[in-house]
């Protein structure tokens, strides 16, 4: 199985990539394992967090270059990239706005797509180890993967051009100064660290989780009027919430909200 599963306990899914689904992770065959796989703990009520890694150099190494190179032979280069992005754009706008927290513990390398699987979590954490890179430039090709979107917001503008326009590698230590990489751990204690942040940001109500994600995400494309008013509708439906009844009953009795 390339493409593995395992309950971690206390709502905790890991997805782990191996094998090929890791070095040739967005290929025809690959990309669709990968996709279902974070949906069904997308969609599962039970899991209220994803930890995303990888196996021995890679977390996720982007395309199948060598299908890359037969679809420019046979001419279908457009079809197969429109394919690929058709799968994986969608799947981050999910992982954006899911109430499902995301993590990705990084073992390796991410690169190209896997960049943005990587980036479209809502936190990451990494090993020495870990790398990241955009490639496009080199393979000729414009970005994707949300990776222009997502890592101005971490790295700000510039740097985020120097990173694609440079054709950048930033070792974990790089990506970790940036701001691109969270924190960073051992390899031994990849997984658990991941596990351990995850249970701690997922551990609030679905309905503070999404409109958190979803007001940070629209942040820089509004103006302060809108975006007030944007709170203001959020916090007006979380006040209907079974969460809000609970923080508040807890606050008064003095103890720690159980919002599982």
């Amino acid at each position: 199985m390339t493409v593995s599963s395992s309950d971690m306990g206390n709502g905790v899914q890991l997805i782990q990539f191996s094998g090929q689904s890791a070095t040739q992770s967005f290929s025809r065959t690959f990309l669709p394992e990968i996709a279902n796989a974070i949906d069904k703990g997308l969609s599962n009520p039970d899991v209220r967090a994803i930890v995303l890694t990888g196996e021995g150099k890679f977390f996720s190494a982007g395309a199948d270059i060598h299908a890359f190179a037969k679809s420019i032979e046979d001419g279908d280069s457009p079809q197969l990239i429109r394919e690929l992005t058709g799968v994986l754009h969608p799947l981050l706008m999910r992982m954006r706005q899911s109430p499902t927290i995301c993590v990705a513990a990084l073992n390796g390398a991410c690169a190209g797509g896997g960049l943005g699987l990587a980036l479209a979590c809502d936190v990451r954490i990494g090993t020495p180890n870990a790398k990241m890179a955009a490639s496009y430039a080199g393979m000729g090709l414009s970005p994707d993967g949300g990776t222009t979107w997502l890592l101005p917001r971490l790295v700000g503008d510039q740097t985020a051009r120097r990173f694609f326009f440079e054709n950048q590698i930033w070792s974990a230590e790089q990506a970790n100064e940036m701001g691109a990489i969270d924190s960073l751990v051992d390899q031994e204690s990849l997984v658990d660290s991941a596990v351990v942040l995850a249970i701690k940001w997922s551990q609030w109500g679905d309905h503070t989780k999404e409109a958190t994600k979803h007001l940070l995400d629209v942040q820089s494309v509004q103006d302060f009027e809108t975006h007030l008013k944007h709170e203001q509708t959020l916090i007006e439906a979380a006040g209907t919430t079974e969460a809000f009844k609970e923080g508040v009953t807890a606050f008064i009795e003095k103890r720690r909200p159980k919002f599982n």
